[in-house]
C-alpha cells in the first residue's frame, strides 16, 4: 500500500545545475553539442547512469525553507550567461533560479532517491499544466477558481486559490495523470517503489495544502520578494513558467540521486558536460557544504567540482543558517554567491 502521511522537518537542501553559452563556441574535440531535446530513452538513462545509491537524509524536504533565497538573484544574473547548464539540489528552489539564469539543460541532485520522485511529479505537472493557475491547481488538487488569466500577478493567485476548497475527487485524477504522462506517454520505465514514492509526495501536498512546510510555506515562498521589491519566484510570471515548462518537456531537467561527496555523479555529469562542450553557469548548494563538513567529505567534494567545465561566471549559490544556531532556519537562511572556479581551483583532480 502507498504512503499517504508524512512529516516534514529540518533544513533544506537544494542544487541546481545550468550550463549557456556566452556566444559562438568552437566544437570540443569529440565534436558534440548539448541536446535541443533528450529522447525519453536517454533522458531516463543519463539519470540511471548517473545515480548514485540512495542516501539517507533526516527529512523529506518536500519544499524549501530558505525565505531569503531570491535575495541573490538580480546579482546571480549579472554573473552569469543564458544558455549554460544548471546544477542543483533540493526541490523547487531550483526552478526559480533556472527562470533567472535560463539554462539550457539543467540537472538537480539529491542524496535521496524521494527527491528524484519529487522532481518527476513536478516534470509531470509542468507538462500537464497549460498555465501557471493550472499547474497550482493540479499540485494542491484545488479547483481553479474563475477570473485567474495569464496576466494575473502570483499574489492574485494564491489568494484565489486560499479561498478554494481541496477536491480529493481532482487528486485522484491528477495523481493518474501524472503516472500517465510518465508511464505511457513518455514510457519511463519508472519502478513501483518510484510511483508510490510519487504517490507520497503528491499526496502530501494534496493533505497539507501550502503548508507542506509550515515554517516557510508554499505561498510564501512564491510570493515573497527579491528584497528590493521584484517579484523573483518561478510562479511570478508566466514567461517564468513557459520557460520552464518548455525545458520539461524536452526532457532537459534530469534529476540524479548523487552524493556530493560520493565518487560517481558530479563526475559523471562533468565528462558529460566536456564532452558536449558545455559550461556550468550555477550550481546551487543549499547549506549542503555543512553536512559535508561534518562528514570529512568536503574536500571530496571540491575535487569532484574541480572536474566540471568551469569559467569566470559559473557560479556557486549557497544557503547558510545564521550562525548555525540550530536546525529549521526558515527565514534565518542567508543566501550567497561565490566563484566556482576560484574556489575550487587548488583542489585539484
Amino acid at each position: 500500500m502507498r504512503r499517504r502521511f508524512f512529516v516534514v522537518f529540518g533544513l533544506a537542501c537544494g542544487l541546481v545545475l545550468a550550463v549557456t553559452s556566452s556566444g559562438p563556441r568552437p566544437l570540443s574535440a569529440a565534436g558534440l553539442e548539448l541536446p535541443q531535446r533528450l529522447s525519453d530513452v536517454n533522458f531516463w538513462k543519463l539519470s540511471a547512469d548517473w545515480s548514485e545509491a540512495n542516501g539517507y537524509f533526516r527529512s523529506d524536504n518536500l519544499t524549501s525553507n530558505e525565505l531569503l533565497f531570491q535575495n541573490v538573484v538580480g546579482d546571480l544574473m549579472k554573473r552569469t550567461r543564458p544558455g549554460r547548464v544548471y546544477l542543483g539540489v533540493g526541490p523547487e528552489q531550483n526552478y526559480t533560479y533556472m527562470a533567472a539564469v535560463r539554462p539550457a539543460m539543467a540537472i538537480i541532485f539529491d542524496i535521496r532517491r524521494g527527491n528524484l520522485d519529487l522532481q518527476l511529479m513536478y516534470k509531470a505537472l509542468f507538462e500537464l499544466a497549460s498555465d501557471r493557475a493550472d499547474f497550482v491547481s493540479m499540485l494542491f488538487a484545488k479547483p481553479r477558481p474563475a477570473g485567474l488569466t495569464s496576466k494575473s500577478t502570483v499574489v492574485q493567485i494564491f489568494s484565489a486559490f486560499s479561498e478554494s476548497p481541496t477536491s480529493e475527487t481532482l487528486y485522484q485524477q491528477t495523481l493518474k495523470a501524472i503516472d500517465a504522462n510518465l508511464t505511457r506517454t513518455h514510457a519511463f520505465p519508472v519502478p513501483a517503489v518510484d510511483l508510490d514514492g510519487i504517490e507520497y509526495v503528491y499526496h502530501a501536498f494534496y493533505w497539507a495544502g501550502f503548508a507542506v512546510r509550515p515554517n516557510v510555506t508554499y505561498d510564501e515562498l512564491m510570493t515573497a520578494t527579491d528584497g528590493v521589491g521584484g517579484y523573483r519566484s518561478y510562479l511570478a510570471s508566466e514567461e517564468n513558467f513557459q520557460f520552464l515548462k518548455k525545458l520539461q518537456s524536452q526532457n532537459l531537467v534530469i534529476p540524479v540521486v548523487a552524493d556530493f561527496g560520493g565518487p560517481k555523479a558530479i563526475r559523471a555529469v562533468g565528462a558529460y558536460l566536456k564532452a558536449h562542450d558545455a559550461l556550468v553557469s550555477t550550481f546551487y548548494l543549499s547549506n549542503v557544504e555543512q553536512y559535508l563538513s561534518q562528514d570529512g567529505k568536503w574536500s571530496i567534494f571540491c575535487k569532484n567540482v574541480a572536474t566540471l567545465p568551469l569559467d569566470a561566471g559559473s557560479t556557486f549559490i549557497r544557503s547558510t543558517n545564521r550562525g548555525f544556531a540550530g536546525f529549521g532556519g526558515g527565514p534565518g537562511f542567508v543566501s550567497s554567491l561565490g566563484s566556482m572556479a576560484e574556489e575550487v581551483k587548488n583542489c585539484g583532480p
